[in-house]
């Protein structure tokens, strides 16, 4: 079984922002795949379907970003799934709006839903797709995530949709060595 996980913060309040990366893309494959993400469990909103074969369950966690980690445990432990068939989908502050970077291990680099699911796994040893919201140092980190994105970057946030909805059906045929030589260097 795979456990395909985005980042966000639930309401209405947080949609378009930066730190929602998660919850777009994770939305924009249900989309692709006719499914809608609409159970709840574990204070998570989900879908469970059969996908390339598998047994699937695409999660966004509805405890605020920064505790996203007692979500993720809550489903790896009920549905017994192995960590290394996670992925989850985060914002990262360090790549450029539009750029993308598969990690199959690492720190949090200082993002607190990564963090918090470390915590819960007790590993770092977790697969993810980094997607890139750019960083303005002059402002406030927090105000900068939580901020609403411009038309602009939504466009070229749109045309990344593709390409990792093909990372996420290749996360199910090969290897994710193979897949990071395959995506990484785009």
């Amino acid at each position: 079984m795979k456990l395909i996980v985005g980042l966000g913060n639930p309401g209405k309040e947080y949609e378009n922002t930066r730190h929602n990366m998660g919850f777009m893309f994770i939305d924009a494959y249900a989309k692709e795949k006719s499914v809608e993400i609409t159970k709840k469990k574990f204070n998570g909103l989900y879908v469970e379907f059969v996908n390339n074969g598998e047994k699937t369950i695409l999660l966004k966690p509805q405890s605020y970003i920064n505790l996203s980690g007692e979500v993720v445990k809550a489903f790896v432990d009920f549905y017994k799934i192995d960590i290394e068939d996670i992925l989850i989908i985060n914002d990262d502050l360090d790549l450029p709006i539009g750029k993308y970077k598969l990690r199959p291990t690492g720190s949090s680099g200082g993002h607190n839903g990564l963090k918090n699911i470390e915590s819960h796994l007790h590993t770092q040893n977790y697969k993810r797709i980094k997607i890139g919201i750019s960083n303005d140092k002059e402002m406030d980190t927090k105000d900068y995530v939580l901020g609403k994105i411009s038309k602009e970057n939504a466009k070229v946030i749109n045309e990344l949709t593709k390409i990792v909805n093909n990372i996420i059906d290749d996360f199910y045929k090969i290897d994710f060595d193979a897949l990071m030589a395959k995506y990484n260097h785009k």
